[in-house]
């Protein structure tokens, strides 16, 4: 019964690098992908500042390159400063086939077996697993897995198989998007026209994106032809009064402000994460980036669950069931800021006007800009995990430095002290070796003299899950809440 498998159905960026977490968890991973080949367009470009400390955590950056960093976003095209202290302030243009390939080379170096071509055609949940079936290219194959990860996207091959309930808002304005090379017209940055809103981006390599929409345009209709270069043509020339037909289209979609999000993360042997758990708008590059943070919000802990056994079982449930409430919760708010945005961002007149002038100057207020800037990178997300302000929050990646930044790239968790922390001290645990002394925690290390002022216990997705005060209790509780019972390794 494939007792330590877990299937991944998606090799996107973010079943792939759920795949590298299981796999760093010690599960079994087959990915099932239904593309024979990786795609090559870039449908999202941006990297926020959350992901990329992830993909630090991991050791991942350096195989990104030298990306782009840009300082100003934008919240519904009102220019936004995204600067906010940490390593990665801003956002990071990366093209998506890049980050594939990288996710891609490290699951396959971890162990994943990624199948592609394989489209999935049944999910058959059981009490003890769950049953796969999927057409590759040497006709229907089967597989037994202990859990099914779903990664395959906002029409969700799974999500439709299980029947799940996916509440939401259907799509009431469409935008056209392509990468079109040969052409030259003016840069806009969400530029608003008497017709509509325009954006064109020239990159390094001649492509210019474009991206529009007509205010008075045509709701989107269910099963409608997929648009072509001529759509985006008539519809540049209707806003902007220029003619693109000249270039050569490299790639050409539409998407929609269609907001609709899992009533339940969670199905039993079968859970949800990125586009197959939500469905919105991708403005500002959040939707990869709410994906990828949900995965690695999911993976030590799957991977964990899987390694459970006996009595370990009732705890490995509440550890999976605390996927949901950590991620549903962000997910929903990430939601609504977005349908903000899209109120402020596809409709046109003078009220749109009236209301984006309050916003504008609103941004200018350091706080609210704070605030709006934290939001969109994903640095403001707190875990219901305790009532210290600290507990639930990631902790700054430099007070995670040395052996503590070590045991993360493992995938381990860590309980960090204070350098001039005594050896033993009955608030912390006194193992300082042992690595295994809780199944999945590293143990105990130092920091470097200042970084942090008391000890603190730090997931292996980097919240704290735990943090010492002078009279407050120590770790045990937490420890065993996200690492099981003590045991020998």
């Amino acid at each position: 019964m494939g007792r330590d498998r877990v299937v991944v159905v998606g090799a996107g960026p973010v079943g792939l690098l759920l795949a590298g977490e299981l796999r760093l968890g010690g599960a079994e991973v087959v990915v099932l992908e239904r593309l024979a080949a990786p795609a090559t367009e870039s449908r999202a470009t941006t990297l926020h500042a959350r992901t990329m400390e992830i993909l630090d955590s991991r050791g991942l950056l350096p195989r990104l390159g030298s990306p782009p960093n840009l300082r100003r976003g934008h919240f519904a095209g009102i220019p936004l400063d995204l600067t906010l202290p940490g390593p990665f302030p801003g956002q990071w243009k990366v093209p998506q086939a890049v980050t594939e390939a990288v996710l891609q080379e490290r699951a396959l170096a971890l162990g994943a077996d990624v199948r592609r071509g394989h489209t999935v055609s049944g999910v058959h949940p059981r009490a003890d697993g769950v049953r796969v079936t999927a057409e590759g290219p040497d006709g229907e194959v089967g597989l037994d897995a202990r859990y099914l990860v779903a990664c395959d996207g906002q029409d969700s091959t799974v999500r439709r198989l299980l029947g799940a309930d996916f509440p939401g808002r259907a799509a009431e304005r469409a935008l056209l998007r392509a990468d079109v090379a040969g052409i030259d017209v003016p840069d806009r940055r969400f530029q608003r026209l008497e017709r509509g809103m325009a954006v064109a981006a020239r990159g390094p390599d001649g492509v210019t994106r474009l991206m529009l929409h007509e205010f008075d345009g045509d709701p989107p209709r269910d099963g409608a032809p997929p648009p072509g270069f001529a759509d985006v043509v008539d519809a540049w020339k209707r806003i902007t009064g220029e003619d693109v037909s000249g270039g050569t289209p490299l790639w050409v979609n539409a998407f929609d402000d269609a907001s609709a999000q899992l009533a339940h993360y969670r199905h039993g042997r079968v859970l949800f994460a990125g586009d197959a758990a939500h469905r919105q708008l991708p403005v500002g590059g959040q939707a990869l980036n709410l994906g990828l943070q949900d995965a690695f919000n999911l993976g030590w802990k799957l991977a964990a669950a899987v390694r459970a056994d006996g009595a370990a079982a009732a705890w490995a449930e509440q550890l999976l069931d605390s996927y949901h409430q950590e991620r549903h919760p962000v997910g929903s708010r990430v939601l609504g800021g977005i349908t903000a945005q899209a109120m402020l961002l596809l409709r046109g007149g003078p009220d749109i006007d009236a209301l984006r002038q309050v916003f504008t100057e609103l941004i200018a207020v350091e706080e609210a800009r704070t605030d709006l800037a934290a939001a969109i990178a994903g640095l403001d997300v707190r875990y219901d995990l305790g009532d210290l302000p600290q507990v639930g929050l990631r902790v700054p990646p430099e007070a995670l430095g040395g052996a503590a930044a070590d045991a993360l790239r493992a995938g381990h968790g860590v309980l960090v002290v204070p350098a001039d922390a005594p050896g033993t001290d009955d608030r912390t645990h006194p193992a300082d070796g042992a690595p295994g002394w809780y199944p999945g925690w590293e143990g105990r290390v130092r920091t470097a003299a200042g970084p942090v002022p008391e000890p603190v216990l730090v997931r292996p997705d980097g919240h704290a899950a735990w943090a010492g005060t002078p009279h407050g209790p120590g770790p045990q509780e937490a420890l065993r809440r996200w690492f099981g019972e003590p045991g020998t390794g």
